[in-house]
């Protein structure tokens, strides 16, 4: 340690971060290219190609070209994630009759999963015989 100095483990360090940036630079506009819905097909394979084959050249031709828009479609997919995982939420919480959210854990009308198990628990205790428990089952699921 004693022959590398300070100002050459910041410098290595400094282009070990430079590294790195790039190749995240590298992996978002390869990103961006195919997310991109305004490119054909033809217009997709040619960025690709020039990124791949000249990929500073290409990153920073990309970047000065097309990159006004990159930011509008990170934001768009952003904006599409956050209402399906708001939606998602939505159809979790008013799912079933019996879910807490509706009022049904704690006192309301019990969910199918309930029904079921109270209906093969009186079938177990013979309470009620094998057709009598299908025609309920069928009555509650259908």
């Amino acid at each position: 340690m004693h022959d590398y100095p300070l100002l050459n483990v910041f410098w290595t360090m400094l282009e070990f971060f430079l590294w790195i940036l790039w190749f995240f630079l590298l992996f978002k506009v390869i990103t961006d290219i195919f997310r991109s819905h305004d490119l054909s097909g033809w217009g997709k394979a040619g960025w690709l190609f020039f990124v791949i084959v000249l990929p500073f050249l290409g990153i920073l031709i990309y970047l000065v070209v097309r990159g006004h828009g990159m930011g509008r479609r990170d934001a768009e997919q952003a904006k599409q994630s956050e209402a399906a995982f708001r939606a998602y939420i939505r159809d979790a919480a008013a799912g079933e009759p019996g879910d807490a959210a509706t009022g049904g854990a704690g006192g309301g009308a019990p969910s199918h999963v309930d029904e079921l198990a109270k209906l093969a628990d009186l079938k177990n205790r013979g309470a009620i015989s094998e057709e009598e428990y299908q025609r309920a089952k069928d009555k509650l699921l259908g």
